[in-house]
């Protein structure tokens, strides 16, 4: 059975904040609509009191040639939903599938061949983060630790500062920020790649200006659009796309990796076995 299915939802989320007033009008249509309707150029246009050229304009920046093709691929993955949630339980679990599908829907597998290259030919790589990406940024670093990456996690934004003088074409950066705003991560990222050094944003904001310091945008679902978003921890969309580079990554090479993972647990055991025996 096919779970997930592509949807052009996720894209329009990513890019709300490149959009105009008429647009983010156009967006939320879009983002909220749950009913089969007439989705043509002339009947949106009508609905939404907007011109045919806004609805253009706006398939644009959603990575489109048109509104033609947008609303192709929005009808042929438009699923009518009803509202069936009942109790706690089900309204989290369908949270996290509707994260999910989105997750898919972003997700660009070539890219992750890239990153996980980059992380191939990196003497040195930095993940950073602060507040809940700072919590991602630390589980980061200890599971790429663990198949013998040379990994740090930065979470203070001093040291993030300090630690760009030493960045040469020899480091990886991942920056994690969710609102793709945070300034400390972003100066990271610019003062890193103009020493040379690779750089991946993973954010849930595609802003304008990004391609200029960053040679890979990863784009995760943002809980804003999100029905009950509120319940759901922000760290699981990036910790979803993180365990999908993690993967790509350890496909290559792969015994190799699974014992570098083998030995730290056992590692990881003796000095527990040691702690146990202090204790007695």
């Amino acid at each position: 059975m096919e779970y997930y299915v592509k949807s052009v939802v996720p894209m329009i989320e990513s890019n709300y904040g490149n959009f105009t007033t008429v647009e983010k009008n156009i967006a939320d249509f879009f983002i909220k609509n749950r009913k089969k309707l007439d989705f043509s150029a002339r009947a949106v246009a009508e609905k939404l009191y907007v011109s045919e050229a806004s609805l253009s304009r706006f398939a644009k920046k959603c990575g489109y040639r048109g509104y033609r093709e947008f609303v192709y691929q929005y009808e042929k993955t438009f699923v009518e939903k009803q509202e069936t949630i009942t109790g706690n339980t089900r309204m989290v679990l369908n949270a996290y599938q509707e994260l999910l599908n989105k997750t898919y829907s972003l997700m660009d597998e070539v890219q992750t061949g890239r990153i996980a290259k980059y992380l191939n030919k990196a003497e040195r790589v930095f993940t950073c983060g602060i507040g809940s990406s700072g919590f991602a940024s630390d589980e980061m670093g200890m599971r790429f630790m663990r198949i013998g990456v040379n990994i740090n996690s930065v979470t203070n934004p001093d040291i993030m500062r300090m630690q760009t003088v030493f960045r040469d074409s020899r480091s990886l950066i991942f920056g994690i920020s969710i609102s793709g705003l945070q300034e400390a991560v972003l100066y990271f990222l610019r003062e890193s790649h103009k020493r040379g050094a690779k750089t991946v944003l993973i954010t849930a904001n595609n802003r304008l200006g990004y391609e200029n310091f960053c040679d890979e945008v990863v784009l995760v679902p943002s809980l804003k659009h999100l029905n009950h978003g509120n319940v759901i921890s922000p760290q699981f969309p990036i910790l979803v796309m993180l365990d999908i580079i993690y993967a790509c990554y350890a496909e290559q090479d792969k015994h190799k990796k699974e014992t570098l993972h083998d030995d730290t647990l056992r590692a990881l055991e003796g000095t527990k076995t040691r702690s146990v025996r202090n204790d007695i």
